[in-house]
């Protein structure tokens, strides 16, 4: 194969549909790709792949290399990383985006160690840009910036990679929007044979018996969010944001803060350790407003922000703010909503 240099997206895979993240990051690398000039590509290891491209072309797909075998499914480490790294080898990508999912989290470093190409975890933002090597003085256009917040939350970092290729980044679930580019698009398809791009040692692991467990809570799906942050202050306090929630029809999230402090469990946690969410509604309660929890939650299309402190950071990006203690303010918004929704 001759060498294309384009952006690829390694794709998740399960019960007959491409995870969301990996339709959110083909959203972001077409945008990219067509930046840059360059074509959209995808990989995909697995079993049952037929029809897969009819879910993916749409988002502006220019190739699909499909690698089917029943031993790629469910996921195991070796085979899944020979693929990609003797994939890459042959075709040399410029960008390769990945989930910061399970798989991701596994696939992304055994992938860039042995390409030697460095690897952004979590990236919140994603965009090409220039860079000039203050020591060297030498110039560089047209990298991918991959931005991510950095030292506890303190500063956002812009962190490029100028010689190694692929330039490789994971993004988590939401954080990215997931568009169609175009119902219409066609690219084309390749079929590339397992045998080519593994080693029979590859599958030497087998999975005997396998049990996935789907979350409980659905905060993404969620138009309403009521979170509460270490302002609250206990775990009984919780349960008022759960009645204001359960009035308005919502799911209850929370603060990083909040959950290391054992009052709500890990599953609820909006920020850049947790859920990237956009409801229509976001009440803040509570919360101070780190930048890792705004990360998760800035893109919600109107923020109510309640808190005792009025100079607290998340009052910033808050569309209203009412100054006071929850505990006074969010019995009488219950009070309230039941009264006028009758």
């Amino acid at each position: 194969m001759a060498e294309t240099n384009n952006l690829i997206v390694y794709l998740e895979y399960e019960d007959g549909k491409v995870a969301d993240v990996s339709l959110e990051l083909l959203t972001k690398g077409r945008a990219l790709a067509s930046r840059l000039g360059i074509k959209l590509e995808a990989v995909v290891a697995g079993d049952n792949l037929k029809d897969i491209e009819k879910q993916v072309f749409p988002y502006g797909v220019d190739t699909l290399y499909k690698v089917e075998d029943k031993r790629l499914y469910p996921y195991t480490s070796l085979p899944h990383s020979s693929i990609l790294i003797n994939l890459f080898k042959e075709i040399k990508p410029q960008i390769a985006f990945m989930g910061a999912t399970c798989i991701g989290r596994d696939l992304g470093p055994r992938v860039s160690s042995r390409l030697h190409s460095g690897l952004t975890a979590d990236c919140t933002a994603l965009e090409i840009g220039s860079h000039k090597d203050v020591k060297t003085g030498k110039e560089y256009d047209n990298l991918l910036l991959q931005i991510r917040p950095a030292f506890g939350g303190n500063i956002v970092a812009t962190i490029v990679n100028p010689e190694c290729r692929p330039q490789m980044a994971t993004v988590r679930e939401g954080v990215m929007k997931k568009e169609v580019f175009d119902p219409a698009y066609q690219g084309k398809v390749v079929d590339l044979d397992v045998n080519k791009y593994t080693e029979p040692e590859d599958f030497v692991v087998e999975i005997i018996d396998r049990h996935v467990e789907k979350s409980k809570v659905n905060l993404k799906g969620s138009p309403i969010i009521v979170a509460g942050g270490y302002g609250v202050g206990s775990k009984e306090n919780f349960d008022l944001l759960q009645q204001l929630a359960d009035t308005l029809g919502a799911e209850v999230g929370a603060s990083r803060a909040a959950v290391d402090a054992g009052w709500v469990d890990h599953d609820r946690q909006i920020g850049q350790t947790g859920v990237t969410v956009r409801p229509k509604l976001y009440i803040a309660c509570g919360i101070s407003g780190q930048i890792q929890h705004i990360a998760g939650m800035q893109d919600s299309s109107i923020i109510i922000s309640i808190n005792s402190d009025p100079d607290a950071p998340i009052n910033k990006i808050a569309d209203y703010v009412i100054t006071g203690d929850f505990a006074e303010v969010v019995p009488k918004l219950i009070k309230y909503y039941k009264k006028n929704s009758k």
